[in-house]
């Protein structure tokens, strides 16, 4: 286990270099200043937040393309407008018809029954916003910033609940209130792959970070009958 996550930390690292030092508009090798002040560590942590929240927008995507029911209920004219808004930069994740919920309180709203707004807006919003809090709302990381380990793998354990309750949660008629993985007439387990590569990156950076900065990680155990969402930005 500790080889492969030395090898995927590795390939990490590359990918974050490559994106860093690449080519220019012209073929030429740009340098950026910004990155002296940068350690290998934070090249890491960078790539590892721009892949999750890839992650967090591929897996909109495609739960308003199984859901259009869901983005309609919003002013949006399209899918394609409503994640715009849902990751504009300017509302933080923290949507004004969400009524000042965030993080993990707005993914547990959206998969209640008597949930009436967009939830996939809900759902996405809410772990965006956790990430978000994970990440010490930055977009990047430099020498002098620390990420706090324990925040990753509480992100990671809340999204696998919330992966869990998306698969779960239906109305009174025994209706899925989100449409997800396809069983029928042929597996189709694409939302479940991409939530296992969010986890994956998170549970790998947790172990990064925690080697890093020599503090221990508190490993949370739930049975499925009481999987409960663990804090992340009330966390110090």
């Amino acid at each position: 286990m500790r080889v492969f996550l030395l090898a995927a930390a590795f390939s990490t690292l590359m990918t974050a270099c490559t994106a860093t030092s690449g080519n220019g508009p012209k073929g030429t090798t740009g340098f950026d200043p910004a990155q002296l002040a940068k350690t290998d560590i934070d090249r890491v942590a960078d790539s590892h937040r721009r892949e999750a929240f890839a992650s967090l927008r591929l897996l909109a995507e495609k739960l308003y393309r199984r859901n259009p029911r869901e983005w309609r209920k919003s002013s949006a004219a399209s899918a394609e407008a409503a994640l715009g808004r849902l990751f504009d930069p300017r509302y933080a994740w923290r949507l004004p018809e969400f009524g000042g919920k965030s993080g993990v309180d707005m993914i547990a709203a959206g998969l209640r029954e008597d949930y009436a707004g967009d939830r996939v807006a809900a759902l996405i919003g809410g772990l965006g916003g956790m990430l978000h809090a994970a990440f010490e709302e930055r977009s990047e990381f430099f020498f002098t910033d620390d990420l706090n380990p324990q925040k990753l793998y509480n992100s990671a354990r809340n999204v696998e609940i919330a992966a869990w309750k998306l698969s779960q949660a239906r109305d009174a008629g025994g209706r899925l209130l989100l449409l997800s993985n396809e069983m029928n007439p042929e597996h189709n387990l694409s939302f479940e792959r991409e939530f296992g590569k969010l986890i994956g990156n998170l549970d790998l950076l947790t172990t990064l970070i925690a080697d890093k900065t020599h503090r221990g990680v508190a490993k949370a155990v739930q049975s499925v009958a009481s999987f409960v969402f663990l804090p992340v930005a009330t966390l110090k």
